[in-house]
């Protein structure tokens, strides 16, 4: 839904934080990888002020963000959400760059690409309105009509004009792999080798991999090992417990295991909670924060 040179910033010193004057402020935990929740994840605790759930946040110890739909927002609040995102000392991860087309081709085709561009052009603006580093891209369904190779090569050559965009502002895409057996059935990129193989001939530090331990669990599974094999290119992570798309806990992925090796391997990225709660209310807010707690320990 990540693979060049990864963010080096290590977590921010507690100290170093102005803490929100809110009902909810404890001491708070220290993760060992970035965990980034959603708006919307800690509604039941925070209430439906963007900023107020930011503060929720960063006072259970979440230190980024990931808003698939920052692009979208109104420019008052994307302000608003990188104003406070810089007083509490978090990051923000990754949005949607451009309009996803789940039913029908988009970049497989050649003809889509002065579209793609221009939302790419777009993208820098809100990425740098609102201090992001990582944009989502989705190619779209197959071309029932076009050779698989010659779909390829167009997305590829689409890559390689939208990194050209971002390269001058140090700003990266990230090729999300989805899956087809469940969610997207018919979208043109749904492994990590696929993804993998695109990110080579792109060769740009401006083009990576999104990592969705999700979406891949579903396709191909045998997680760590492709983590592994697709190391170099992968920017960033994003993960949801199978079955269900939920914290981790709920399904069969062992995410403390996960967890343990990528952090073992250097990671300091983002790890985006793009998942749903598997309970209401408070009660599975909470459930969501613990899951967390745990997966993050090791020895």
């Amino acid at each position: 839904m990540i693979r060049r040179d990864f963010l080096k910033a290590g977590v921010l010193s507690v100290a170093a934080i102005p803490w929100p004057r809110s009902s909810w402020l404890q001491p708070p935990r220290t993760f060992r990888l970035r965990y980034a929740p959603h708006f919307g994840m800690f509604r039941e605790h925070a209430g439906s002020d963007l900023v107020a759930q930011l503060e929720f946040m960063r006072a259970e110890g979440f230190v980024a963000l990931e808003d698939n739909g920052m692009k979208d927002r109104p420019v008052a609040d994307q302000d608003r959400v990188a104003a406070a995102m810089t007083r509490l000392g978090m990051q923000m991860g990754v949005f949607v760059a451009h309009t996803i087309k789940w039913r029908e081709p988009d970049l497989v085709q050649a003809e889509s690409r002065d579209a793609f561009l221009r939302e790419i052009r777009e993208s820098v603006d809100v990425a740098k309105r609102v201090n992001a580093k990582w944009m989502t891209v989705v190619p779209g369904h197959v071309d029932m009509r076009l050779h698989m190779e010659f779909q390829t090569a167009n997305v590829i050559e689409t890559l390689k004009r939208a990194a050209a965009i971002l390269e001058p502002h140090g700003l990266v895409l990230v090729l999300e792999s989805l899956n087809t057996l469940r969610d997207h059935p018919g979208q043109f990129l749904n492994r990590v080798p696929q993804a993998y193989m695109i990110c080579k001939a792109v060769d740009s530090p401006a083009c990576k991999i999104l990592f969705d331990m999700y979406h891949q669990q579903i396709t191909e599974g045998n997680l760590i090992p492709n983590i592994d094999a697709a190391w170099d290119e992968i920017a960033y992570f994003q993960l949801g417990d199978n079955p269900g798309r939920n914290e981790p806990g709920t399904g069969e992925v062992n995410y403390r295991n996960v967890f343990r090796h990528i952090h073992g391997k250097g990671y300091t990225g983002i790890v985006g909670m793009e998942h749903g709660n598997a309970r209401p209310g408070r009660e599975g807010e909470r459930a969501v924060i613990d899951a967390y707690a745990a997966a993050d320990q090791w020895d």
